[in-house]
């Protein structure tokens, strides 16, 4: 099984960090990276849930701005869908990726940084 864990680490310690900050950070930037992040992880986690789902499926839903009060919990809610279906991709994986997918532990990867950088972008 894939230890998602550095992604759900990164993924709460940012989304604690925006849930803590003033409204007026918040709107100097603060939410809108952060909105971009949860919208970002939200469309890896579709992509990969997709082949799943088969022929039909419908296109991949853009995370809505739902204000920036709730940018912290739109970043956690993301970031654990991605983790889930990384591990669930890594499970059906039976003796590795077709040569031009990359791995779920790659993707694990990227996405932590995409968390860091974000968070970085957001707090400083």
């Amino acid at each position: 099984m894939l230890d998602t864990s550095p992604l759900t680490a990164a993924v709460e310690r940012f989304a604690d960090r925006l849930r803590a900050m003033p409204q007026s950070r918040l709107r100097q930037g603060a939410a809108a990276e952060a909105l971009e992040l949860a919208r970002e992880l939200s469309v890896r986690a579709q992509a990969l849930e997709a082949p799943r789902q088969g022929a039909g499926a419908a296109p991949a839903r853009e995370m809505p701005d739902a204000g920036v009060f709730v940018v912290g919990d739109q970043v956690a809610v993301a970031g654990l869908d991605l983790a889930q279906a990384l591990r669930a991709a890594a499970a059906e994986e039976p003796s590795g990726p077709p040569e031009t997918a990359k791995a779920p532990s790659g993707m694990l990867d990227e996405a932590v940084r995409l968390v860091e950088r974000a968070e970085a972008r957001a707090t400083r």
